[in-house]
């Protein structure tokens, strides 16, 4: 039995702080998230997607303001409007697609359960009505930018190994569009997403940290500082671009500030949520760093203040 596209409604958390929705791999989304990528910047009457594939799956949200997703399926055509951030499109593999009529600074996301392979495509429609594409895989290209997973030990670990990370960035006059993979461009597989958005100004978010978790963050529209203390030191990032992000190991305490209006920040998160993996409670969090390690970071140089 053919598999059908679907909209599938996410958690929303609202919070006077700002709201939350998120997505886990394998709970939310039928697949195993191996790779995220965000659409922006799309000009007026512009056009985006024009393709199928032969294994990947997706999924897409309307992360802010609105398009629409045109499915052509055996059964005849759907127009689905997306313009939510709490529930998304889930498309098989095998369909084509076209994402059109993008509103005003709308943006993306989009989930897939496997990595970049331009062999999986199939971009020319005649092909596809045809449903007779195969795929080779000794032709396919693998990307060799591995980035190795990381073990951390969240007793010891600094504001200095949190880095801000260059994502590759396509620019075209049909807009752009940011993508990650897992450890190509992370040292993690993503198992979480979730993102922030209609934040009041003045509020704030974060005041936490993790023990096992590791995080990877993306201001995909507007801006905020993330404040970064290990009980030792403190760091300030301002991201401001959706193509940098913010990898943060366990045992860092962070406060995002500062978002600006219409602000957006988009989490990748290397676990499912566990609550008993938060420290909630900054003198918990101190007795936490100092309860094993007494190792102090204060000789290294790199500059407190960062900005993207």
């Amino acid at each position: 039995m053919e598999e059908k596209s679907r909209i599938i409604s996410l958690p929303k958390i609202l919070d006077k702080r700002g709201n939350l929705s998120f997505i886990e791999s394998l709970q939310h989304v039928p697949f195993e998230i191996k790779r995220a990528h965000w659409i922006y910047d799309v000009p007026g009457g512009q056009t985006r997607g024009g393709h199928a594939y032969i294994e990947t799956q997706e999924f897409i949200v309307a992360m802010s303001g609105s398009f629409d997703v045109i499915l052509h399926e055996n059964d005849g055509n759907k127009t689905v409007s997306l313009n939510r951030s709490y529930y998304g499109l889930y498309v098989p593999a095998g369909t084509w697609r076209e994402l059109c009529n993008f509103s005003s600074n709308s943006l993306a996301l989009v989930l897939s359960s496997t990595y970049f392979d331009e062999m999986d495509y199939i971009d020319n429609y005649n092909i596809y009505q045809r449903k007779t594409f195969g795929k080779d895989w000794s032709e396919s290209k693998v990307i060799d930018r591995i980035v190795k997973s990381q073990k951390y030990d969240a007793h010891r670990t600094s504001v200095f190994d949190c880095t801000l990370l260059e994502l590759d960035k396509h620019t075209s006059e049909l807009g752009n569009l940011s993508v990650m993979e897992n450890r190509h461009s992370i040292p993690f597989d993503i198992r979480r997403t979730y993102y922030l958005y209609d934040i009041p100004g003045g509020e704030s978010r974060g005041a936490h940290a993790h023990k096992k978790l590791q995080q990877f963050i993306v201001s995909v529209g507007g801006s905020f500082d993330i404040t970064l203390d290990d009980g030792l030191n403190k760091r300030t990032f301002t991201l401001s671009r959706p193509y940098y992000g913010l990898l943060i190991p366990p045992g860092i305490w962070r406060d995002l500030v500062n978002f600006s209006a219409g602000a957006t920040c988009l989490v990748l998160a290397s676990e499912h949520y566990d609550a008993d993996d938060y420290i909630r409670n900054y003198d918990e969090y101190v007795k936490f760093k100092t309860s094993i390690v007494s190792v102090s970071y204060t000789h290294l140089t790199l500059p407190t203040n960062s900005r993207v």
